[in-house]
């Protein structure tokens, strides 16, 4: 891939640069675990149903997410039941469901028929020691337990030490090398930034440091998004080496929210070349689904997303896009409209709008106004917006243009 593929996108060719590329270490191959259904409807007022996590499920797996975290069964049996009815659609990508380190909670994962667990624990002396009140033991036996007890029920396990982002290095190593030591089981360890408090540069050094002292073990991505920094985190991350990154879709979840496949995936693609296996044009329909069920609407200027992301209301790019959109419309975008499963870019009307906005509208509902008069209309196009503190709907600027040719009728 390069900076430009021909229909795709048209990102900055210092990304692909040689001095840029060369400090980068992606794994040959990254996969995603999507935990829209857990940790997304952890987003407080987010309930969903065992049909539409069900549904949404299917809609991941056709999108080729190649892991669902499908629940908690411990959580409310409907969500048990939800878990069991995507373990049995027979789809291509992994289910895992959400435990805590606890035989009877691996027990009842299994039971769901998962192809794994993501077992939880809290990963920061603060956390284990103020917030669960356990002590480093104890924790240590009980992953160990429940983790041993996965791998004997066949059970893939990510190890997901919670707030690992804000541990002590010594303390988070020295308790996964215990763990290990122990007997325990990991397929996989997650460096869970529970309160999305990694910069980027961070991100990348405790990965690494993982990686270096756990070398046959992958690493895996968990980052939230309280600064913002969900994204770029993750991206870091796997940068650094991390094989795998935790999403949801639009980026739901607790507080802030987690880092979204949405941008993750198209940023993996278009600024780093990165091969994810993900139909990107299954994103938009993708997210209106999650926004659906989840009652929660998107942003819309959401990246990727949004439902009006792509449209200028503005004159001076309002009149690039007229003039390029037919022989390259790469010139006014960073990436096409459908390759994300957007519809094609519109021309809005309103107080910061031009010849060209108007001409469009014009055309769009077949009107036509006198083209030497055409300066006037557009002056009370704009009056007419800032008075509404909008641009213009379709019926109002019918209307002004019966009105205005009415006028100018009269006026002759």
């Amino acid at each position: 891939m390069s900076f430009r593929e021909e229909g795709k996108w048209w990102v900055s060719p210092s990304n692909y640069e040689e001095d840029v590329v060369s400090k980068l270490h992606f794994p040959k191959k990254i996969e995603l675990l999507d935990t829209t259904l857990r940790d997304g409807e952890q987003q407080a007022n987010i309930i969903l149903t065992r049909a539409e996590k069900v549904e949404i499920a299917k809609k991941l797996d056709l999108a080729g997410v190649q892991r669902i975290e499908a629940g908690t069964p411990a959580v409310i049996k409907e969500d048990a039941d939800a878990i069991k009815e995507i373990t049995s659609l027979g789809l291509n990508a992994d289910i895992y469901a959400f435990v805590r380190n606890m035989v009877k909670d691996v027990e009842q994962a299994k039971a769901c028929g998962v192809n794994g667990v993501v077992a939880e624990i809290p990963g920061s002396e603060h956390l284990l020691q103020k917030g669960k009140k356990w002590g480093v033991e104890k924790a240590v036996n009980s992953a160990i337990e429940a983790t041993a007890r996965a791998h004997e029920l066949g059970l893939k396990v990510i190890f997901f030490p919670a707030d690992s982002s804000r541990a002590s290095m010594d303390f988070l190593m020295d308790t996964v090398q215990a763990i290990i030591e122990g007997g325990g089981h990991m397929d996989s360890l997650a460096l869970v930034d529970t309160f999305g408090a990694l910069s980027p540069e961070g991100a990348a050094s405790r990965v690494s440091k993982l990686k270096n002292r756990f070398p046959g073990t992958p690493i895996e991505c968990h980052f939230h998004d309280d600064f913002g920094l969900g994204t770029a985190t993750t991206l870091a991350g796997l940068a650094a080496g991390a094989e795998a990154a935790h999403v949801t879709v639009s980026g739901i979840g607790e507080r802030a929210g987690s880092a979204p496949l949405e941008t993750t995936v198209l940023a993996l693609e278009a600024l780093y070349g990165v091969h994810t296996g993900i139909d990107l044009s299954k994103l938009k329909d993708l997210s209106d689904t999650v926004a659906k069920y989840a009652r929660f609407p998107v942003g819309t200027t959401a990246p990727v997303v949004g439902d009006k992301i792509f449209m200028w209301e503005t004159g001076m790019p309002s009149s690039l896009w007229e003039n390029c959109k037919n022989a390259d419309p790469l010139v006014m975008l960073p990436y096409r409209w459908d390759l994300v499963g957007q519809t094609e870019p519109v021309l809005d009307l309103g107080k910061k709008s031009g010849k060209d906005n108007l001409r469009v509208w014009l055309e769009r509902y077949g009107l036509d106004v006198e083209e030497e008069r055409r300066g006037d209309l557009l002056q009370l196009v704009k009056e007419k917006s800032l008075e509404e503190h909008r641009t213009l709907h379709e019926d109002e600027f019918r209307q002004m243009v019966a009105d205005f040719n009415s006028e100018t009728v009269t006026s002759i």
